[in-house]
């Protein structure tokens, strides 16, 4: 019985202190608890804006269900329609993206490329939170991408 209370304890996560205008700085250690909680809540949040539009786009639709007698209107709306549909996959396809890079917090392998395992910067990550890779890795990447496109 006491175990089951241990285990219990030990996967609660105690809730880190983080002011609201906390920002990484390069100045203390990589990766430490306030970055890793400050990118987690960054994607989140993130995830949860998603998720949101998700759900508005589907009442618009679900609403914007009806008749429309005038052609043009009709292929106006659809063209519209198929829009915000390519929207809200690429969206889906983020959000998926964001939970990989919350797994990785998780598993402590968040701000690492994965190609070189090297650190990535703070900027990259603040402004791309989902980044797997250092920004000269995605470069070399990028790089290899165009020349095989070329052929």
């Amino acid at each position: 019985m006491a175990n089951a209370t241990l285990e219990e304890g030990a996967d609660m996560k105690v809730e880190l202190f983080l002011p609201d205008d906390y920002q990484p700085a390069e100045d203390e250690p990589f990766m430490n608890e306030r970055q890793l909680e400050y990118f987690r809540r960054k994607l989140i949040n993130w995830k949860n804006e998603l998720i949101e539009g998700s759900r508005d786009t589907i009442e618009g639709l679900q609403d914007g269900t009806r008749a429309i007698p005038d052609v043009a209107d009709r292929a106006s709306e659809e063209t519209d329609r198929a829009l915000e549909l390519r929207t809200r996959d690429r969206q889906r396809k983020l959000v998926a993206k964001i939970d990989a890079a919350l797994r990785r917090i998780d598993e402590g392998e968040y701000g690492y490329c994965e190609v070189t395992g090297e650190p990535i910067s703070l900027k990259r990550l603040d402004a791309r939170p989902i980044a797997t890779m250092s920004l000269e890795a995605q470069e070399r990447h990028e790089r290899r991408e165009k020349v095989h496109r070329d052929d």
